[in-house]
């Protein structure tokens, strides 16, 4: 699972630099946000995220990524798709959900995050998953701790969401390293046993991103090669925030605040400089 790639560790200034960039991935998705409503396309969204980025002097981190190259600006999945959604013609209806992760690019420096919008009125137990796969992002952010590992991240996710209820933890996808690219060393996975995997030290920077379902975990993916869906069609919520860790505690570059009042309220020591 973790292999012995380096993990990319940052200065202090280079992790302000990765804060520009969670500045404009939050801010995007609060764009966003509030731009959800029936009778949008995902492509609307797409569209406004782009512009949104590009006119604050960052690019897209999933335009062009990978192979098949992704085609969007942005990753929204509806309902059952997981993750990795691609925007199109799709036009929301009242009741969906939709998860959009989005990431930027700042002088060579990444953000990346992911929310879950309710379209309109939605079930009582989709409003009950969303707010259980939140709250389990932000126990991972609060078990960071100078000297940690980085499964206890993962333990903390899971431990929230089982004392939550009956809920399925996707396995085959996790968070990342992040900073000069996207993706980096170590995975961040969503489950497991604490202290494990690489140490947790200032200048470490994360991407935590549980994604959480109404059935049973098992993934597939569609045939457009990037849409991940459940196999049994049940419902997701996904949520992710990049982090770094700060000599002071946990700085989440993009969460607005920073994090710092999730974090205080979970009594775990907060590490921005905003």
């Amino acid at each position: 699972m973790f292999g012995d790639r380096r993990v990319e560790m940052k200065s202090p200034e280079q992790v302000r630099k990765m804060r520009a960039a969670g500045l404009v991935v939050g801010r995007t998705l609060e764009l966003l946000r509030g731009a959800v409503a029936p009778g949008v396309t995902t492509a609307e969204l797409d569209r406004l995220a782009e512009e949104h980025i590009r006119s604050h002097g960052a690019v897209p981190s999933f335009l062009g990524y990978s192979e098949p190259p992704f085609p969007a600006s942005i990753c929204a999945s509806v309902n059952e798709e997981v993750v990795h959604g691609i925007p199109g013609a799709r036009r929301l209806e009242e009741g969906d959900v939709i998860s959009i992760d989005c990431g930027a690019i700042v002088d060579g420096w990444h953000g990346d995050a992911a929310i879950t919008v309710p379209v309109g009125e939605v079930r009582a137990e989709v409003t009950e998953l969303l707010r259980v796969t939140e709250e389990s992002l932000w126990a991972g952010l609060a078990a960071v701790r100078n000297g940690g590992r980085v499964t206890d991240i993962g333990h903390a996710v899971e431990t929230s969401v089982r004392a939550a209820g009956d809920y399925g933890i996707v396995e085959d996808y996790t968070g990342h390293g992040i900073g000069t690219s996207m993706h980096m060393s170590p995975d961040v996975p969503n489950y497991g046993r604490p202290g494990r995997g690489p140490r947790l030290r200032p200048g470490i920077a994360l991407a935590v991103e549980p994604m959480v379902v109404l059935g049973d975990q098992e993934t597939g993916v569609a045939e457009d090669e990037w849409t991940v869906v459940t196999l049994d069609g049940s419902w997701a919520a996904h949520y992710e925030h990049t982090f770094a860790l700060t000599p002071d505690g946990v700085w989440v570059l993009t969460a607005l605040d920073g994090g710092r009042e999730r974090l205080t309220a979970l009594g775990a020591p907060y590490g921005g400089e905003d």
